[in-house]
Formats: structure tokens, C-alpha cells, sequence
């Protein structure tokens, strides 16, 4: 079994800046890709972003494109967000998940880290 744990959410002011982190462990991790996703009071989950767990092609909604950066430390088994120029609207719990296959669905997920950012 996989187990994701992530870190580093919290509350910061508009403009502000936060460092997600996700740590997995399993014998059975090996994943094809590694996303985090977010979701809000009284919304649906989203993606943010993806990235190929081996060759590191990274990939993100549009809304986070030029703000948020993803990364992955493959002997560690972790996964990191890096989120800048933060706005309310990034408000969300946000969680790390792991894909087997290239495509479809995430096959394990973490608990969620909650962020605030405040006006």
C-alpha cells in the first residue's frame, strides 16, 4: 500500500508564498505521475498540477501557470508545490495524489494540507 502525507499549509497573507510538500512511502510506489489537486468550501475538487514522475514533464491548470511550480525529489519519494503571488481565491485544501498509469485516475491520495491566504 501507498501512504501520502503532505505538508506545509497554512495561513499567509495575499501576495504571499507557501511550499507544499508531499512525502510517499509504500513498497508498491511507483507511480507514472504525481499531481496535487485543491478544493474549496462548497466546490468541487481540481487539478493544479502534474508532474511525470520520471523524465519530470510538468504540467498545470491555467489559472496557476507562472504562480505555482511543481517538483519531485525521486530518491526522496516526494513531490513539492511551490506556490507564489498567492491570492484568496488559492484558499483550498490542497492534496497530493499518485497515478500508476499515464492516464486516468489517481490511484492514492494524501489527507490534505489546508491553506489560507487572507486579504
Amino acid at each position: 500500500q501507498v501512504q501520502l502525507v503532505e505538508s506545509g499549509g497554512g495561513l499567509v497573507q495575499a501576495g504571499g508564498s507557501l511550499r507544499l510538500s508531499c512525502a510517499a512511502s509504500g513498497r508498491t510506489f511507483r507511480p507514472s505521475t504525481m499531481g496535487w489537486f485543491r478544493q474549496a468550501p462548497g466546490k468541487e475538487r481540481e487539478w493544479v498540477a502534474a508532474i511525470s514522475w520520471i523524465g519530470g514533464n510538468t504540467f498545470y491548470v491555467d489559472f496557476v501557470k507562472g504562480r505555482f511550480t511543481i517538483s519531485r525529489d525521486n530518491a526522496n519519494n516526494a513531490v513539492f508545490l511551490q506556490m507564489n503571488s498567492l491570492k484568496p481565491d488559492d484558499t483550498a485544501v490542497y492534496y497530493c495524489a499518485a497515478r500508476n498509469r499515464v492516464e486516468g485516475v489517481y490511484d492514492y491520495w494524501g489527507q490534505g494540507t489546508q491553506v489560507t491566504v487572507s486579504s
